[in-house]
């Protein structure tokens, strides 16, 4: 957890750019899935540029600098919908920030769920009994379960891949989500989201595509304890940063785990 001033060392500065937007929240059939998985209203991108050079290394500070930015802290407390996360009214005194490996440029990682006997030869999930929920699938059984048969399906260093937390992420929805009986919606919004978000340079000499974006996932704390994304812990609240380093921007990805959807 990070909680030294950020004046110690590299100071970093922000500023929100209002006039870029993510595509996936201006799309009318990703706007009705997320109104379908309780996500609309709670689920938000923003984006800010920065002063100084990232490094990797440098993430602690960066994060304890953004959070503790009054530009941040403004824009933040300004766009949240009522009700959908805990404005920074307070200072932030610390962080903490897990680096996530974000290296994928296809969507490849996904291709074992197709064979393995979590989905029918039509996309249709299979469904499976559970004893907390009527309503439970395989696919979800994959996903959150370890000791589902199919758990390993996509492997571990795969599954702490951004692309696939994203995935992870849909697929749970909000607290009123409707869930999907095919994968098809999910594979299309997450891989609209992803690129979206993630930023990828194609090397001059191979040709090969790569990620350039570094992901970070966040929580802040204030003099009281949690405050961002949300005062609880809830595995469907999370709060993602994901920094360009070459065009110095950087965008809050997050969302707050609750009841009912807000119009945008």
């Amino acid at each position: 957890m990070a909680g030294e001033k950020c004046e110690f060392e590299q100071t970093f500065s922000f500023s929100p750019l209002s006039s870029k937007k993510v595509s996936f929240l201006q799309d009318k059939d990703t706007l009705a899935l997320l109104m379908k998985w309780s996500m609309l209203g709670r689920i938000s991108a923003q984006s800010y540029s920065f002063d100084q050079s990232f490094y990797p290394y440098n993430s602690d500070k960066f994060a304890l600098c953004f959070f503790r930015d009054p530009y941040v802290a403004s824009s933040l407390s300004r766009k949240m919908k009522p009700g959908a996360c805990v404005p920074l009214d307070k200072p932030v005194v610390s962080v903490d920030v897990e680096p996530v490996p974000c290296t994928k440029v296809s969507m490849e990682l996904f291709d074992p769920i197709y064979s393995c006997g979590i989905l029918r030869p039509s996309g249709h999930i299979v469904k499976c009994f559970h004893d907390v929920h009527p309503d439970y699938d395989e696919l979800r059984q994959m996903l959150q379960e370890e000791d589902s048969e199919h758990y390993y399906v996509v492997g571990k260093e795969e599954r702490r891949e951004f692309l696939f937390r994203l995935f992870k992420h849909l697929c749970f929805g909000g607290e009123l989500c409707q869930y999907e009986d095919t994968i098809d919606p999910y594979i299309s919004a997450t891989k609209h989201i992803y690129k979206d978000l993630i930023s990828v340079q194609k090397d001059p000499e191979t040709k090969k595509i790569s990620v350039v974006s570094t992901v970070l996932k966040v929580c802040a704390y204030d003099e009281s304890g949690q405050c961002y994304p949300g005062r609880q812990e809830e595995e469907q609240t999370f709060a993602y940063l994901i920094v360009d380093p070459f065009k110095r921007h950087v965008t809050l990805f997050c969302h707050c785990y609750g009841v009912g959807n807000f119009t945008l």
